[in-house]
């Protein structure tokens, strides 16, 4: 059964008079109607980019980036664009939505100090910084190095940090921006999210937020992005969002990113006083934040091989965001990993659940790219780097890459970006954005490869035979629900996962359990449930052998040789006990292929130390599910 919703595209005019303007004006502008198509469940996954920073972003601007809103949103529908550095960039497919969050903490600040004549900036802070950027890439550089340094301090100047000062600027740049995205939103091929990054960063220890709105400017120029230096806490940021809800009739969800950097802050046991979390607390949380970013450019957040030792892929972009918060004011010690990763929070959250009755941890994943550069692109192939700064060219994979002015990592620390990939009824804003509060989302490291779960207690093998789908939805759940407790007998998953159409085979598929037992000691156990080339690779001490290797670093070619194009199981927990709480998730494995740094080097010529990881095997994490043993 389906069912037409009416959804009103874009309104306004073309503001700013560029060619892009005639090219969507035909398509979305003016007050038109559009009849979307709404499926009974959801039937497709769409792909999209939930933070991308323009430079509008204080950071992006001062790295060097002059692309804006309209070039980021034409670059995301698929059009060709010319970067900030003069290259023509271009998405091999578009995205189907995208969400630009630019920090809102200073919006628009740093350009207002580069145009501001030089006799005006009376701070000699500003004034030292204007000159920096107009000394060229590398002072502007070294500019915005010190900007984020005194940001993680808590020492910028007062003409950033008093909202007053500039809250006619940001009021201006914040209702220019609602209406390009509002212009380019185009129900059933394209959604453009209104958004913004909330960038709370005590001490440098990255507490970052995107908040998400599911509404149109109408709602959403009621607002202004909520900066961090005036809410201080994640909970003032939650009173925003009420706020915003309850004057607009809007909805708006968080979604916390880059909890590696938190240096064990993001996923703490405890409740912001230190004390025990509270229930309140902890159900404010899972209902504000729904969704995690579990991996982006600066690294991925799912694993950590000090926290699950027995997992052979667990370090998968860990190097060099391990050593410290996000400028590295502060070096990480080991018991800070807890409350830096996914895995171990989703493992934390049963266990505060357990004394006080709420999960506040109950989040499913997403993937994104944080890219500065305006240009929401995840292909390894097709790497635009962290901010115009890095852009394509010889050097930057071993250049350090700091942010801020201390040391520590490099360009090859940086990873491609991610995606998120949503299950939804249609493409349009309410559809994506409502199926992320029900979680039912997954993230990948940047291959668009299809991946489903279903958990019920009667699936069996024949499923698979007919429309899985279907009575995966009729006789159990999809990834990031709660799987009712039902008999003694042990849940049973359809698991199903094709490769990207233009990419790399599978690997594997595994099962990614966490538990608390009866004395509230939290558990995990990863579990090969298909793999490919099963005859050949026979399990060895528990552990499926490597899948082999194709990847030519001369070249950076991969042959699909080896793997699986597709793989699909119903399997079920071998180890279940259905007293304890768990949760279940699946991580699909690609075979392996080259990095970024390896089409760098063929493409330039040049040579990486032996420190630089050439190829990696890209993946995608479900959200979980959770199953509740009856009370």
């Amino acid at each position: 059964m389906k069912k037409t919703i009416v959804a009103m595209a874009a309104a306004g005019g073309c503001v700013l008079g560029l060619a892009a303007c005639d090219q969507v004006g035909s398509k979305v502008g003016g007050n038109s109607k559009s009849a979307v198509v709404e499926t009974a469940y959801p039937e497709r996954v769409y792909w999209g980019d939930t933070h991308l920073h323009t430079s509008n972003s204080v950071d992006a601007f001062g790295f060097g980036v002059r692309l804006g809103s309209e070039e980021a949103l034409r670059f995301a529908r698929g059009e060709e664009v010319t970067s900030t550095g003069g290259m023509k960039a271009k998405l091999a497919r578009p995205l189907d939505f995208l969400v630009i969050a630019d920090h809102s903490d200073g919006l628009g600040f740093t350009r207002k100090i580069y145009d501001a004549p030089r006799f005006l900036l009376r701070n000699p802070l500003l004034l030292r910084w204007h000159d920096m950027m107009h000394e060229g890439p590398q002072g502007s550089l070294k500019a915005t190095g010190e900007l984020i340094d005194a940001a993680a301090s808590g020492s910028l100047p007062p003409d950033i940090t008093d909202p007053k000062r500039s809250a006619k600027a940001t009021r201006s740049i914040w209702n220019d921006h609602l209406s390009i995205v509002e212009r380019y939103n185009e129900p059933g091929k394209f959604s453009a999210f209104m958004g913004f990054e909330y960038t709370l960063m005590p001490k440098g220890d990255n507490l970052h937020r995107v908040v998400m709105f599911r509404d149109g400017k109408a709602e959403a120029s009621k607002v202004v992005p909520y900066s961090s230096l005036v809410g201080t806490s994640a909970a003032m940021l939650w009173d925003y969002m009420d706020a915003y809800e309850k004057t607009t009739g809007g909805k708006a969800l968080a979604i916390p990113h880059n909890s590696n950097v938190s240096n064990g802050l993001m996923f703490e046991l405890t409740g912001p006083d230190g004390g025990p979390m509270s229930a309140d607390y902890a159900r404010r949380r899972a209902a504000r934040e729904p969704i995690v970013e579990a991996t982006q450019i600066k690294g991925d957040s799912e694993s950590h091989p000090f926290l699950s030792p027995n997992d052979e892929f667990a370090d998968f972009g860990d190097a060099g965001w391990d050593l410290g918060n996000l400028p590295m004011s502060s070096k990480k010690t080991p018991d800070m990993l807890a409350g830096d990763y996914v895995r171990e929070a989703l493992k934390r959250g049963l266990a505060i659940e357990a004394k006080t009755g709420v999960n506040p941890y109950k989040m499913g994943m997403i993937g994104s790219t944080d890219s500065h550069t305006a240009l929401a692109t995840a292909d390894e192939d097709n790497f635009f780097g962290k901010h115009a700064g890095v852009e394509p060219r010889p050097g930057r994979a071993m250049e350090p890459q700091n942010l801020g002015s201390r040391e520590g990592r490099f360009g090859y620390h940086y990873l491609a970006g991610g995606y998120a990939g949503v299950w939804a009824k249609s493409n349009t804003r309410a559809a994506i954005f409502d199926a992320m509060m029900k979680r039912e989302v997954y993230a990948t490291t940047g291959p668009r490869m299809q991946v489903r779960v279903f958990g019920g207690w009667d699936f069996t093998a024949n499923d698979l035979k007919t429309n899985w789908v279907k009575a995966g939805y009729a006789r159990g759940v999809p990834m990031g629900s709660d799987l009712k407790a039902g008999s003694s007998k042990a849940p049973v998953f359809i698991v199903s996962a094709l490769k990207d159409p233009i990419g790399a085979n599978l690997d594997r598929v595994q099962m990614v359990k966490g538990w608390v037992d009866k004395a509230g000691v939290t558990h995990e156990q990863v579990y090969d449930v298909v793999w490919s080339d099963a005859a050949r690779r026979v399990p060895k001490g528990g552990k499926v052998p490597p899948v082999g290797d194709t990847v030519d670093l001369a070249t950076a070619t991969y042959a699909n040789s080896i793997g699986a194009p597709e793989l699909t199981t119903v399997w079920t927990d071998p180890d279940f006990d259905p007293s304890l709480k768990a949760f279940y998730y699946v991580r699909v494995l690609e075979i392996p292929t080259p990095r970024w740094v390896a089409y760098d080097a063929v493409r330039y010529k040049v040579k990486m130390g032996p420190e630089v990881k050439m190829k990696d095997q890209e993946r995608a994490y479900t959200s979980p599910i959770w199953y509740t043993p009856r009370g």
